[in-house]
């Protein structure tokens, strides 16, 4: 299985409906063969202002892209047979794939495939894949076989020197999960 991990520094993309591209990031990546796609939080200014930094923040597995590239984007829409959306309320990378988060972030790596690492490094992959084989978000009937519209894909978040709530504080979308049952998982694989 060919997995794509990146560093990611917005939430927002992929949506709650598992939509990845709504805002065209990582543009041409997206056209990229691979089956499976885990995003991590970058270690930047603007990830550590949404929370995302250095943490799981998603995870799909069973890419389909769209069919064509939507006009502005340089890329393909692609959803997912099972998807877990986790933002700023992921476990932190080097907690649950500490060999992975070395990998990324000592070295600065932006994009990895995962065919050409190490078996130690493949082994913390699955695991991180596993979990969103027990948590799906996309209904049964729907894997694989939706038909993207164009509300599916309006932008759910702004950039953070914009979209600065009157009290200061920011406004981030966050998905509920329960960090010790991840963590319990992940060290039983």
């Amino acid at each position: 299985m060919r997995v794509l991990i990146y560093k990611r520094t917005h939430p927002g993309d992929p949506n709650a409906d598992g939509v990845f591209g709504c805002e065209d990031c990582m543009g041409a990546v997206r056209g990229r063969r691979f089956d499976a796609v885990i995003g991590v939080g970058g270690k930047g200014a603007e990830s550590q202002y949404w929370g995302l930094n250095r943490r799981l923040n998603w995870v799909g597995v069973g890419a389909h892209p769209s069919q064509s590239v939507p006009v502005g984007h340089r890329g393909p829409l692609l959803t997912f047979d099972r998807f877990v959306l986790f933002e700023d309320r992921g476990p932190p990378l080097k907690d649950i794939a500490p060999t992975l988060a070395r990998h990324l972030y000592n070295v600065n790596r932006r994009v990895v495939m995962s065919e050409a690492l190490s078996p130690k490094l493949q082994r913390e992959i699955r695991a991180i894949l596993a979990l969103a084989s027990r948590k799906s978000k996309v209904p049964r009937r729907e894997r694989g076989k939706r038909v993207l519209s164009k509300s599916m894909c309006a932008p759910t978040v702004c950039p953070p020197d914009i979209c600065v709530p009157e009290g200061g504080g920011r406004e981030r979308r966050t998905r509920d999960i329960k960090r010790p049952v991840i963590m319990a998982r992940l060290k039983r694989n």
